[in-house]
């Protein structure tokens, strides 16, 4: 009994120790503020050093990769060419803060790429296999040493590939198909303290609901409490329009991530890409071997110089005859952001895998010619200005389309801390968020979510 008293004793003065580390740093970078009388905590100290990672993504990253690891472990599953763990990584330039143990992805381009700017390998394994193994899954445990420290953080991002639309005998969807249901198994029996999943917003329609659910109540049956919602990527500092899902697990309760960012502060597509050199449609050029886009056919160059520069749309009389057909069969001008340029002082829209044509969607420089570069897209995606990701065109385009912008994974992460290290939330006060499906259709809500953002905006510069 005495022996069981004094591993407790220890291993708490071990939890006490980095997180007054941390604690220590973050009061170093950011003095504590006064707030309404009262000095703010951890909280308040941790996420004004995520914002000013986030907004700042270049900066910190540069310096965070020659910085060393810190007390909390980090395992990254659905992890592609780096997005969610750039994030992570760049916030070790305040401080040793994370260590990125492992990684798992079962793409050998983006393994490639996440291992030539983060150093480890990842393991390429399809995670359905790593869920239905506990040889596989502790094998590789016991390489990464994942879970031995005081805090560990189990990120991931399942593609939406994972979901299944096949039913079961009962009529019903069936969620072992699920690689998102697999993560959250993988997740309950490691038993992290923070899981975080992010994933397109129509996880969360009627369809896909039950894979929502299922994975709830995996993790809450494992001791976890679990939020649930949906945010705007421009509010967290990415220069994109871009609706995610995002669920939350932490062993105690917690407060929900917050965008920091009103509509009138969004980075813009100025500020992303307008000091990189001109380019021509499929050139490239020795400074940045990513700066360069698809070369064009001449029809495709010829409709896109009909369209008018910053963020004008393409003529209804211009482009492919399979246009103008569907506009003699709809009566109006049909696919209005094909061929369309973006806007120098908004957010972009949402950057896809198929962000390289100009024909899927509003993806052609403001001034120039041509569609989008690789670098333009990395960098509207937020990833840092010297991010490497390798593959061919098409590959690289997929890469940057299906990864979690770094600028949001930084504030998230040191949301995290600010969670891990601060008092916890009373039960009755912790918010599951979305605990029903949105309805058959998430892109119907979307102007809903816009119109409500701005209100709240409007609301808080009244009371400010």
């Amino acid at each position: 009994m005495e022996q069981l008293a004094e591993q407790t004793r220890k291993k708490k003065l071990k939890e006490r120790t980095w997180t007054h580390e941390v604690s220590g740093l973050l009061a170093d970078i950011h003095p504590p503020l006064i707030e309404g009388g009262r000095v703010g905590d951890a909280r308040t100290q941790a996420r004004l050093a995520g914002k000013a990672v986030a907004t700042k993504i270049s900066e910190y990253w540069r310096k965070a990769r020659s910085e060393a690891p810190g007390p909390i472990m980090l395992l990254d599953m659905f992890s592609g060419c780096g997005g969610m763990s750039t994030g992570f990584r760049a916030a070790n330039a305040l401080g040793p803060i994370f260590d990125i143990r492992g990684a798992v992805d079962i793409d050998p381009v983006a393994n490639q790429s996440y291992a030539t700017n983060h150093g480890v390998e990842p393991l390429c394994e399809d995670l359905a296999a790593l869920a239905r193994s506990p040889k596989k899954l502790n094998d590789f445990l016991a390489r990464t040493g994942f879970g031995s420290a005081q805090a560990n953080v189990l990120i991931g991002c399942a593609p939406c590939q994972g979901f299944s639309s096949h039913r079961n005998d009962e009529g019903e969807s069936d969620t072992r198909n699920s690689l998102f249901v697999d993560f959250a198994r993988i997740a309950s029996k490691i038993g992290p303290d923070a899981i975080v999943v992010e994933n397109v917003p129509e996880l969360l329609t009627e369809r896909y609901w039950p894979y929502v659910a299922k994975a709830r109540q995996i993790l809450e049956k494992a001791g976890y409490y679990v939020h649930v919602n949906v945010h705007n990527m421009a509010e967290f500092g990415v220069p994109q329009e871009r609706f995610r899902a995002l669920m939350l697990a932490m062993k105690r309760p917690f407060e929900a991530p917050r965008g920091f960012l009103s509509r009138t502060e969004f980075l813009t597509v100025r500020n992303a890409i307008s000091d990189l050199p001109p380019v021509g449609a499929g050139q490239k050029i020795p400074s940045d071997a990513m700066h360069f886009s698809a070369g064009h056919k001449q029809s495709t160059i010829e409709t896109i110089r009909a369209v008018p520069k910053d963020g004008g749309n393409r003529p209804d009389h211009v482009g492919p005859a399979c246009l103008q057909r569907a506009k003699q069969k709809s009566g109006k001008a049909a696919y209005e952001d094909v061929y369309g340029r973006l806007a120098w002082d908004k957010p972009a829209i949402t950057i896809t895998a198929y962000a390289r044509n100009p024909a899927s969607g509003r993806f052609v420089h403001p001034e120039q010619d041509r569609g989008l570069t690789v670098r333009e897209a990395a960098l509207l995606q937020s990833f840092p200005r010297d991010y490497v990701i390798g593959g061919g065109l098409d590959e690289r385009f997929r890469q940057i389309g299906n990864a979690v912008p770094p600028a949001f994974s930084a504030f998230l992460a040191m949301h995290i801390v600010g969670e891990l290290i601060g008092q916890p939330l009373s039960p009755e006060k912790f918010d599951k968020g979305i605990v029903a499906p949105v309805g058959a259709s998430f892109s119907r809500m979307i102007p809903s979510l816009k119109n409500k953002k701005k209100k709240e905006s409007e609301s808080d510069a009244i009371c400010a």
